[in-house]
């Protein structure tokens, strides 16, 4: 299988079920699933949170809505389970973790 070559900073359109938006976003390895914004989550609607998930992260231990979102990165579309998280202060709304780039996606050294 060819892996899809991607950086750490990569638009990804995240698909609700109001719009659609595209916006920047932290490739991470070190995290186990993708988070979004919550404004971004109202802006493009979503559906009712699956369940709740106890997330460790730098800003400390919190308990995150888990919703399945549609996202589509370098053309190729998926439906994920993301959490729900206020990154208004964080440079980018959204972050994709591992549960989508084990999906044939390997990442890029910027530095090169």
């Amino acid at each position: 299988m060819n892996k899809t070559k991607i950086k750490f900073k990569e638009k990804v359109t995240f698909i609700g079920t109001k719009k659609s938006k595209t916006v920047n976003a932290r490739v991470d390895t070190g995290a186990k699933r993708c988070s979004i914004d919550k404004k971004l989550a109202e802006y493009i609607g979503v559906s009712k949170p699956r369940m709740y998930k106890t997330i460790k992260s730098a800003s400390g231990i919190d308990e995150r809505p888990v919703v399945k979102i549609k996202l589509t990165i370098k053309n190729r579309t998926f439906n994920a389970f993301c959490t729900i998280a206020d990154r208004s202060r964080l440079k980018f709304p959204a972050l994709i973790g591992r549960n989508i780039i084990r999906h044939g996606f390997i990442i890029e050294d910027e530095r090169k």
